[in-house]
């Protein structure tokens, strides 16, 4: 398996995904604006939201992907075959009851966590409809991440991330196509929610199918692997909680500063989500497995190269990615935002936010590359104790930069807190001689300083005066950006060309 081919399916295919789901926010903003009603689904689909993001591709897929690895390396296909029908069968019956609790006490949830909505009975009502058919989402999604689990440790990279596309689709059809014949046209988004979980798993099944890992019903909790599966996750779901922690909390300080703050940091997160899923999730997911190989193998000299590989491409292909939205942050979020009610103060101001993200984006895309450093070795609790540390110091350093940073300073204590995190993993790391750098380094990131310098200067030369981003103009400022990235893609990669750098250096096979 060659992971650089790997990675660049994966992270095509959540390309694909991540430009659909532009389009879907632009849909749903066209066709039911900003008011009560969105309100309304944006609180009853944040509940089954948070939940995948905690369980099914949190602590879930950190706990059962190393093991289920270790299985397959060690113990063969029947074994493999029965963890999982274990697995699936206690999942899918939490799951249900979880579900169900969900449906039956809508009420209850909606009072909870939006509860300002109970002096508007008829908001408060549609908010409990929708919240009763998006929550079965959480058992759709849940078996989604058990089946992406299988099909990444079987190398089947492209087929869990494409898999997100059919939920973007479900919404925008439902947006389309749906909303006009019912009543309450905004429950057309909540049965979108519904349809696109089915369609996601649907979707799976048959690949699962072919490997022979469709889950059947098989009853046995007792399952030493299954019990590891669980012990595992505990640790597993405290890690994945600091970062809606960390995130709640930037929002609890940005709700005292100037209104606007929160959206001004949501838009510059929108664009900092780009290069952390198809660079950050997808090298991460692809190294997984391999490290669980070679661990499992006992062959610490390619358990170390594998990661020293995953450093060197999160660099290359990172820093340039962070010097480009430094750089182009004007041309960038005028393209993307400048129109209707964002205004130009809007633009300057995600602007600032943008270049205070930039400074952590290569430590938010390696804090994914490290830890599977960890995961792979089951060793979960590691990660956690470096991200608490990284939570405490990114929430003083929130209070101390937001006085005279404001929202940007929310954002900058953001970026140093990931850095902080990859700091430690990477430490612990070398602490414990899990990972030893290949020698070259100080030859690559000297050239690499180079390229970035050569992508810096093209930039900020062909985006020329920020007064004509300032005015809206979708079609011409596409075209300029489109123009000023391919300017600034050939500038890097040609100097590191020029420099020596070719693709088949990075080219790498990963354990099957």
């Amino acid at each position: 398996m060659n992971l650089l081919k790997a990675l660049a399916t994966t992270s095509s295919m959540t390309l694909l995904s991540r430009i659909l789901g532009y389009l879907r926010d632009a849909i749903i903003a066209q066709a039911f604006g900003a008011g009560g009603l969105t309100d309304a689904f944006f609180v009853a689909f944040r509940l089954p939201n948070l939940l995948r993001r905690l369980f099914a591709e949190g602590a879930f897929s950190q706990a059962f992907v190393p093991i289920l690895a270790e299985y397959r390396n060690r113990q063969g296909v029947e074994a493999t075959r029965t963890l999982v029908d274990h697995t699936a069968t206690l999942l899918a019956l939490i799951l249900v009851l979880t579900t169900l609790a969900g449906v039956v006490f809508a009420p209850q949830v909606i009072w909870l966590s939006a509860p300002g909505f109970t002096s508007d009975p008829a908001k408060f009502d549609i908010s409990v409809r929708l919240l009763r058919v998006t929550f079965p989402y959480i058992l759709f999604i849940s078996l989604v991440s058990l089946a992406a689990g299988v099909l990444n440790t079987f190398h089947r990279f492209w087929v869990p991330a494409f898999t997100p596309v059919l939920l973007n689709l479900s919404f925008i059809a439902c947006a389309v196509l749906l909303a006009p014949w019912l009543d309450a046209p905004v429950m057309a988004l909540a049965w979108g929610a519904f349809l696109g979980g089915v369609a996601q798993l649907l979707f799976q099944l048959p690949f699962l199918h072919r490997l022979g890992m469709l889950p059947r019903p098989r009853w046995n909790p007792s399952d030493p692997g299954v019990r590891r599966i669980l012990r595992l996750m505990g640790p597993a779901l405290i890690g994945v909680s600091v970062g809606q922690i960390s995130l709640l909390i930037s929002t609890m300080f940005a709700s005292y500063l100037p209104v606007g703050s929160v959206s001004w940091l949501f838009y510059a997160d929108r664009l900092m989500e780009f290069p952390t899923g198809l660079l950050g999730a997808a090298l991460g997911t692809i190294l997984l497995p391999s490290l669980v190989k070679h661990h499992t193998d006992g062959d610490r000299g390619h358990y170390s190269d594998l990661l020293d590989w995953g450093l060197r491409i999160t660099l290359l292909l990172t820093l340039p990615a962070a010097v480009g939205m430094a750089v182009a942050a004007v041309p960038l979020v005028s393209t993307l935002f400048l129109r209707g009610h964002f205004h130009a103060a809007d633009l300057w101001e995600v602007r600032r936010a943008l270049l205070a993200y930039s400074v952590g984006l290569t430590g938010l895309i390696a804090v994914k590359i490290l830890a599977p450093g960890y995961y792979a070795r089951q060793d979960v609790r590691s990660p956690v104790r470096f991200a608490i540390i990284a939570l405490t110091l990114t929430q003083v350093m929130n209070a101390i930069f937001m006085g005279f940073l404001a929202h940007a300073g929310l954002a900058l204590a953001t970026g140093l807190g990931a850095c902080i995190n990859a700091g430690l993993l990477l430490h612990g790391l070398l602490q414990r001689g899990i990972y030893q750098p290949r020698p070259g380094w100080t030859g690559f990131l000297l050239r690499l300083g180079v390229a970035l310098a050569a992508l810096g200067v093209t930039l900020q030369l062909l985006q020329g005066p920020a007064q004509p981003w300032l005015v809206p103009g979708a079609g011409r400022h596409v075209l300029h950006l489109g123009g000023l990235m391919l300017a600034g893609a050939l500038a890097y990669f040609g100097t590191l060309a020029l420099l020596g750098f070719r693709l088949q250096d990075f080219s790498r096979r990963g354990a099957l």
